[in-house]
């Protein structure tokens, strides 16, 4: 009998925010942020897709190939990771940015509004 709590969850890698934004001048991955529209209005990475955590399951047909990769961004890094789980278990190409926006901006690193 198979035992679903001993399944391991979907590996994803994780960035350090210096290290995403290498990527985003080198690789061009979609970063996708899935915080709540009033968070990302506060501040955003620039060309990032917004599809908030709850909306992402019935949203995934707007993310594109799953070849291409796809950096998970949230506030902390919570809700991200959790996306990025949900989404490496369906095969994409998955990255969650370290410590999420507070991170990146901690380390000085551009913000859209």
């Amino acid at each position: 009998m198979f035992n679903f709590l001993n399944k391991k969850p979907a590996a994803f890698s994780s960035a350090q925010p210096q290290e995403v934004s290498q990527k985003l001048k080198n690789e061009k991955p979609l970063v996708l942020d899935v915080r709540e529209p009033g968070e990302y209005a506060q501040g955003h990475i620039k060309g990032s897709k917004l599809i908030p955590l709850g909306q992402l399951p019935a949203r995934l047909a707007e993310l594109g190939d799953k070849e291409r990769e796809i950096v998970t961004v949230c506030r902390s890094g919570a809700r991200s990771s959790q996306a990025a789980t949900l989404l490496a278990a369906r095969g994409y190409n998955v990255t969650n940015l370290a410590g999420g926006m507070m991170g990146w901006q901690s380390a000085g690193l551009p913000v859209q509004k």
